[in-house]
Order: structure tokens, then sequence, then C-alpha cells
């Protein structure tokens, strides 16, 4: 039986929704608290006075939007091909759980020396999955 890349990139969807719903509960007291009012926050940078605990989770939601996207490309790739084999989802796994690791790391103690490992490490294992296919299809 085939491995499947769709379970991990689902996974990884719904940790971000979950990352979302954690950055409005944070977000939305503190501007409340702040006397920021919604059309405040048009620019960038406006929202820069909320506290840590409300910054952390809205950086973390937009790191979900960035390197993942190309998570997403090549699981679904690997998907399509055809080659979602043990390794494929393994890896996939791998790459999910490590970037539910930095998000909590983020939203909690925020060290960024052990966030930037965790960094390092996701992107190496989406490198691993991307060289594996890459040396299959070609």
């Amino acid at each position: 039986m085939q491995a499947s890349m769709i379970a991990p990139v689902m996974a990884l969807v719904a940790w971000s929704l979950v990352m979302w719903v954690w950055m409005y509960v944070q977000r939305i007291p503190a501007m409340q608290k702040a006397g920021i009012k919604p059309q405040d926050a048009r620019f960038p940078g406006s929202l820069d006075v909320l506290p840590d605990a409300a910054r952390q989770a809205a950086d973390n939601y937009n790191h979900l939007m960035e390197q993942p996207t190309i998570f997403y490309a090549a699981a679904l790739a690997i998907q399509a091909a055809g080659h979602a084999d043990g390794m494929a989802a393994h890896l996939a796994w791998v790459y999910v759980g490590v970037r539910v690791l930095h998000s909590l790391l983020q939203v909690s103690l925020n060290l960024v020396p052990v966030r930037f490992l965790l960094f390092v490490a996701s992107t190496g294992v989406l490198a691993a999955m991307v060289v594996r296919e890459l040396m299959r299809v070609f």
C-alpha cells in the first residue's frame, strides 16, 4: 500500500488554523486593552506596541504562511507523481512535527537560538524531501 502525503499536509494546515485562533485569542484582548481600534492596524508595524504574547503568536502565524508553502508544493508534487512511499511520508511528518515544535517554542519561551535550530532542522528535512524527489524525477 502506498503511503500518503495528504495526512501530513492536512495536519500542518490544521495546525496553521490552530495558530490563527491562538493569534486572535492573544491579539484582540491586547488591542482592546491598548485602546487600538481595528482600523488603526491598517499599516505594518502599527501593532508593534502590543505585548510579546500577542506579537509572538502573530509572528508565528506569519511564519506558517512562508516556508510551509514550499512544503505543501513539494508534498503534493510527490503525491501526484506517485512517489509517496514510506520515507517520503516519514520526512513529511518529521517536517510537520518540527514546525509544530517551532510554533510552540515561539509562542511560549521564544528562545531565538533554539527556534533558529528548529527552523534549520525543518529546512533540512524539507531539503531532503525535495532532493530525494528530484533524484526520482530526473
